[in-house]
């Protein structure tokens, strides 16, 4: 047998292996923490971590709807999971202080280090200061590591669709009077979210908003017809078998949704999604010229070139972006006495 027919077999047994593990998952009772629970879905993180040649996109359609069941299992344990510890936490006095019971806590910390490294090189200039995390949960360790790690100045709007999500959230950072003061919890559905998104210098879109290709594909449309022009998206995607455990997310479509795609980095070791660095582009400006008019093409390029710059960052926009923050929060709050 070539090598070619050693990998087609090689891809087989791990499809069906995933498929079994599959079947197990989808006949548990709850897929609340448990034994059984964890021990299933850590047999599945360990099978599709190690780089594989398989292509989730050429499955069959049998194999395809295993996959996309199996994701959908994924995100309601994963959900149930961070639910789980974010009430853990709760029951200290401050729960941002006991974030590392959570046992993937380390992974959010190479996640968060590698999304703010490639953002820095693909981006550089002044850090953000205002940044919007899409698809937050119960347990925003995302927001709250990027926060205390490496944007110490910037103010996060977290939306989520759930309210009992958010309010989860909002428990982890009462005691804490930094993080309190600058993470804002909303309750929304992103396809509902516009006027908002001009105002962030960042958003950061998770894994598991917009599972199925189509959903996904209309939501980075969305954002791109409300994101300001040269703002970043950070798109959470996957890559070869890890592809059975969160959507792959194709870069053509970010273009499509008027980005430029500036890097896609696969990682190789125990952080599972890989990374997705755009950039929100300009619309080409439509002018009426005068014919009798004279041409200064100097003045409009150097017009343009301030139309199509990274949003800024100066003192205005950091008193802009203290109003918006507040404007979130002042949204949350009557969201939650309502």
């Amino acid at each position: 047998m070539g090598m070619e027919g050693c990998k087609v077999m090689e891809e087989e047994v791990l499809v069906k292996k995933i498929a079994g593990l599959a079947a197990a998952i989808g006949e548990l009772p709850s897929l609340s923490p448990s034994p059984e629970v964890d021990a299933l879905f850590t047999e599945l993180v360990v099978s599709c971590i190690p780089p594989s040649t398989v292509d989730v996109d050429l499955l069959g359609p049998e194999a395809q709807d295993m996959r996309a069941r199996l994701i959908r299992l994924c995100a309601d344990a994963e959900g149930h999971l961070e639910a789980h510890y974010s009430d853990l936490l709760a029951t200290h006095d401050n729960p941002l202080d006991h974030l590392t019971v959570f046992p993937y806590f380390n992974n959010y910390i190479k996640l968060s280090q590698l999304e703010h490294g490639l953002l820095a090189k693909h981006i550089p200039g002044p850090p953000p200061s205002r940044v919007a995390f899409l698809g937050s949960g119960p347990l925003p360790l995302s927001s709250l590591v990027l926060a205390a790690r490496h944007l110490p100045d910037a103010s996060f709007d977290n939306y989520d669709i759930s309210g009992d999500a958010n309010e989860r959230a909002r428990r982890l950072v009462r005691a804490d009077a930094d993080a309190g003061a600058r993470m804002a919890f909303v309750t929304a559905d992103v396809a509902d979210v516009t006027e908002e998104l001009a105002g962030y210098d960042v958003v950061f879109l998770a894994a598991l908003v917009g599972m199925a290709a189509e959903e996904k594909a209309a939501l980075v449309a969305h954002l791109g017809r409300h994101m300001a022009p040269g703002a970043a998206l950070v798109v959470r995607s996957a890559h070869g078998a890890r592809g059975f455990l969160y959507p792959v997310v194709d870069p053509e479509e970010i273009r499509r949704g008027g980005f430029e795609v500036l890097t896609v980095h696969h990682p190789q070791d125990e952080v599972i999604n890989s990374v997705i660095i755009a950039r929100k582009e300009a619309a080409a400006p439509a002018l009426a010229a005068d014919a009798d008019a004279p041409v200064n093409n100097g003045g409009l390029n150097a017009q343009c070139a301030v139309a199509v710059s990274r949003p800024c960052l100066g003192c205005t926009c950091e008193m802009e972006a203290r109003a918006h923050h507040q404007k979130m929060k002042e949204m949350a709050m009557e969201e939650m006495e309502a």
